[in-house]
């Protein structure tokens, strides 16, 4: 006999929570972040040192770990990690929001959101980190060693869609200008969908893959991402024709025998494919693509908020956590 829908969610719910019992093992590191392990692709992350988009982006999932345990141990882990960060100096070397950054700033606002509004620690370090870029093409440089570079990765388009839902709840008066600054960027990023992974704003470059190894396309979903936010924010028919030619450029261009292939070099008049279909792919750019053409209740945003990986998690409603009595001795409740 097949397990009901109930006793497979119990036995993932377990699963998941168990993870999070291996995860809270491995950090009891003197610095209250988790051990980042070895990173492959950066050395220094093997040597005592920690990836902020890697140890920043546990709040969503710890937290919902609380909710389905009834252990406030998982909420109490990635609230200290906040607390360290907001203890430390903040660096001054190398700032982005593109790769090795993205997903913590991501995580700030949606961690507000995911409170019902309540934690407001979440909201004021969010708010705190957002600044406007200069006039023409919107878009979010990097600062590296006192020195500000005009390049922005594809995986910072999502924050077209980060800052447009954070919109509502930024400084009194400021809702139109969070909404315009996010469709700015998304702008931005729609003008450079098709040049490039990574692209420059200098040297009479605009929106632009200067360089060969930025040429590449490997189906990321960041663009499509900020269109379906968009599109759920405003209703902008615009955001739903851009993701139309987002799934006809996919057909005509990364469609093969088994399914889609990133691109080497977007430039090039002749497609080289290489051969691998990446999973956020699937979990992510579909999903994404999915969304932006369904209704809003499919996943209303007042109920759910997307982890960086797209997987929608439940808004803890301020009613859920009364009745769960999750507050610590002072009295305050854990997302406090």
């Amino acid at each position: 006999m097949a397990p009901s829908d109930g006793a497979v969610s119990c036995v993932v719910a377990m699963a998941a929570v168990w993870c999070g019992v291996v995860w809270c093992g491995c950090s009891r590191c003197s610095s209250a972040l988790c051990c980042s392990g070895t990173s492959w692709s950066w050395g220094w992350a093997s040597a005592g040192s920690s990836i902020l988009a890697e140890f920043g982006t546990l709040h969503l999932e710890f937290v919902h770990l609380t909710e389905l345990s009834g252990n406030p141990v998982f909420t109490e882990k990635v609230m200290n990690i906040r607390k360290l960060l907001n203890k430390i100096e903040k660096p001054h070397d190398h700032v982005s929001i593109g790769g090795l950054g993205d997903s913590f700033y991501e995580y700030l606002i949606k961690s507000f959101l995911m409170s019902d509004k309540t934690d407001q620690e979440a909201k004021k370090m969010y708010y705190s980190a957002m600044e406007k870029s200069p006039a023409g093409l919107t878009y979010v440089a990097e600062w590296r060693g006192g020195i500000l570079d005009h390049k922005m990765g594809h995986l910072a388009c999502f924050s077209g869609g980060m800052i447009g839902i954070g919109a509502d709840d930024g400084p009194a008066g400021q809702r139109q200008h969070y909404l315009d600054l996010a469709a700015e960027i998304t702008h931005t990023c729609h003008e450079s969908y098709s040049r490039s992974e990574a692209f420059r704003f200098d040297a009479g470059a605009e929106a632009t893959a200067t360089r060969l190894s930025d040429r590449y396309y490997i189906l990321r979903p960041e663009v499509i991402e900020s269109y379906m936010y968009m599109w759920r924010l405003t209703h902008d028919p615009k955001y739903r024709e851009w993701g139309w030619e987002a799934v006809e450029a996919l057909e005509k261009h990364c469609r093969v025998d088994a399914g889609f292939s990133g691109i080497r070099d977007v430039y090039a008049s002749t497609v080289s494919h290489d051969n691998m279909q990446q999973s956020f792919f699937l979990s992510e750019t579909l999903k994404y693509l999915y969304l932006l053409f369904s209704d809003d209740d499919l996943l209303p945003l007042e109920d759910w908020v997307f982890n960086t990986e797209a997987h929608p998690l439940p808004v803890i409603r301020k009613t859920c956590l009364r009745e769960h009595g999750s507050t610590r001795g002072d009295g305050q409740t854990n997302l406090e």
